[in-house]
C-alpha cells in the first residue's frame, strides 16, 4: 500500500507541476518570456543581415553589431529574472538531487565490494562480468541502431520548417569528443576520494572492482571489512527510504519550472519531433521488454510494475541517477541477488544507458536533416560507432547527452549551432530517456541474476 501511495503521489506532482506551471507561466512570467522572445527574434534577423552583409567595414554594420549585443544583454537579463522567479520550485527537485548525489556513491562503493567480495574469485568476477557487457554491448548496439533507422524512417528533421539558427553561432553547450586516451584515463582513477568528490560512478566502479577482489582474497581479515561495508550499505539504505518519500515534491518542483518557463507552446511547436521521439521510446521499450521476456518469462511484466516508482522518479527529475537507490531495492525485492545486483547496476549506469543511446543518434541525424545535409549510410555506422565509444562513461544527470552529441556532430560537419533546435524541449525528452534508462538496467540486472541461477522468487510476485 505505501509503495502504491508514493506511486499515486508522484503521479499528483506531475499534474499539479504541469498546471502550476502554466498558470505561472502565462500570469506572472509572460512579460520576461514575452522579452526573451523579441529579443531571440531580433538576434536571428540581425544575424541573417549581417551573414548577407559583403562590407564588414561599414558603420551600418558595427551598428548591427552593437544592435545584436544590446538584444543579447536583454536576453541574458530577463532570462535571469526568469530564473530568480522559478527558483522556489527548483530548490525543491535541487536539495532532492543533493540527497542522491550525497547516497549514490556510498552506495556504489559499498554494495559493489560487497557484491564483489561475496562472487569470490576473480574468474567468477570476470565471468559476470563477460555476461552483463554482452548484454550492455548488445542493447546499446540495439538502441543506437533504433534510433537511427526510426528517425530516417520519420525524417522530422525534413518537415519541421522552423528557422534554423545561424551555423556560426555557438550554443554555449562544452562540446566532448573523447580520444581513446582520454576514455582509458577517465576510466581508471587518479583518487578515490576526488571520484567520490565528483560523483564519477565510472571510476568508483573501478576502484570498488580492486578493493572487492582484493579483499575477498585475504580470507578471515577480509571478512570483517565485508560485514563492515554491508552494515554500511544497509544504513545508506535506510537514510534511502526516508529520501524517497521527498521524491513527489522533487517532481513537482522540476516539472512547474520547466513549464513555467518554456509554457505549452513549445510542445505544440515541436509536437511532430516529440511525438516521434516519444513513440521511438516506446519500440525501445518493447525491445527491451521482450528480451527480457526471453529469459524471464512471465515475471518481466513482475519486474516493471516493481520499478516504476524508480522510473517515475526519474522522468520527473530529468536524471536516471535520481532513481538509483530506489532501483536497487526494488531489484533485491524482485528477488535478484545482492550480489549480482549490486554488481551489474553501477556498471549499467555507466554503459548501459539506452534512453540517452537511442536519443544520441536520434537526435544527431535530425540536426543533419534540418540542415539539409545528406548523410550515407556508411557515415550513419561510422556515427554510430562513434557515439558508442564516446557515450560511454556518460553521467546519467540532465544535458549530458546533449555534451556528447556536441562533441559527434562536428566530426561530420553538422553545425553545433543545429543544437539550439533541442535545448528548448531537451528536458522534455531527457524526462523519456531518463526512464528509459531506469528500464534497461533494471531488465540488464535481473536478466544476469537469472543466467547466474540466482534470481530468487518473491513473496510479493505470488500476490
Amino acid at each position: 500500500m505505501k509503495k502504491n501511495k508514493l506511486t499515486l503521489y508522484i503521479f499528483i506532482a506531475l499534474i499539479a507541476g504541469i498546471l502550476l506551471g502554466y498558470v505561472y507561466n502565462t500570469s506572472v512570467l509572460s512579460t520576461y518570456n514575452n522579452k526573451i522572445s523579441a529579443a531571440e527574434t531580433a538576434i536571428k534577423t540581425i544575424n541573417n543581415t549581417l551573414a548577407a552583409s559583403a562590407d564588414t567595414t561599414t558603420a551600418a554594420y558595427s551598428q548591427l553589431k552593437a544592435e545584436r549585443a544590446e538584444q543579447n544583454k536583454i536576453r541574458a537579463e530577463n532570462n535571469q529574472l526568469r530564473e530568480g522567479k522559478v527558483e522556489y520550485f527548483t530548490i525543491l527537485s535541487d536539495i532532492f538531487l543533493r540527497l542522491i548525489k550525497m547516497i549514490v556513491a556510498p552506495l556504489v562503493f559499498t554494495t559493489l565490494v560487497v557484491g564483489v567480495a561475496k562472487v569470490g574469485d576473480i574468474k567468477a568476477v570476470g565471468r559476470i562480468g563477460g555476461k552483463t557487457l554482452l548484454w550492455f554491448i548488445s542493447a546499446t548496439l540495439v538502441s543506437l541502431l533504433l534510433g537511427m533507422v526510426l528517425v530516417n524512417f520519420f525524417a522530422p528533421g525534413a518537415h519541421m520548417n522552423i528557422m534554423l539558427p545561424d551555423s556560426h553561432l555557438s550554443t554555449g553547450i562544452q562540446k566532448t569528443a573523447l580520444s581513446l586516451k582520454d576514455f582509458i584515463t577517465h576510466v581508471f582513477p587518479k583518487s578515490f576520494f576526488e571520484a567520490m568528490v565528483t560523483n564519477e560512478i565510472l571510476q568508483i566502479v573501478v576502484f570498488a572492482l580492486f578493493f572487492g577482489v582484493a579483499t575477498a582474497s585475504i580470507g578471515e581479515k577480509g571478512e570483517i571489512v565485508i560485514k563492515a561495508m554491508d552494515a554500511i550499505a544497509h544504513v545508506i539504505m535506510k537514510i534511502t527510504t526516508s529520501v524517497m518519500g521527498l521524491a513527489p515534491f522533487a517532481v513537482f518542483g522540476a516539472i512547474t519550472a520547466i513549464v513555467a518557463k518554456q509554457g505549452l507552446g513549445i510542445i505544440s511547436t515541436y509536437a511532430v519531433f516529440i511525438g516521434e521521439f516519444y513513440f521511438s521510446l516506446l519500440i525501445l521499450w518493447l525491445v527491451i521488454i521482450f528480451a527480457g521476456f526471453v529469459v524471464l518469462k512471465a515475471r518481466v511484466f513482475n519486474l516493471v510494475g516493481k520499478i516504476k516508482d524508480a522510473m517515475l522518479i526519474a522522468f520527473g527529475t530529468s536524471t536516471s541517477e535520481a532513481a538509483y537507490p530506489k532501483l536497487l531495492i526494488e531489484l533485491e525485492r524482485f528477488g535478484c541477488s545482492n550480489r549480482i545486483s549490486s554488481f551489474v547496476l553501477p556498471l549499467g549506469y555507466s554503459f548501459n544507458l539506452d534512453g540517452s543511446m537511442m536519443y544520441m543518434t536520434f537526435a544527431s541525424i535530425f540536426l543533419a536533416q534540418a540542415y539539409n545535409i545528406h548523410l550515407s549510410f556508411a557515415q550513419q555506422l561510422s556515427m554510430l560507432l562513434v557515439l558508442m565509444l564516446t557515450s560511454k562513461g556518460i553521467a546519467g544527470v540532465p544535458r549530458a547527452s546533449l555534451v556528447v552529441i556536441a562533441g559527434t556532430i562536428a566530426m561530420f560537419n553538422i553545425p553545433e549551432a543545429g543544437l539550439a533546435l533541442l535545448i528548448g524541449i531537451d528536458p522534455l525528452l531527457d524526462m523519456g530517456r531518463s526512464a528509459t534508462n531506469v528500464l534497461g538496467n533494471a531488465m540488464a540486472t535481473a536478466v544476469v541474476s537469472k543466467w547466474e541461477g540466482e534470481l530468487e522468487g518473491s513473496v510479493n510476485d505470488i500476490e
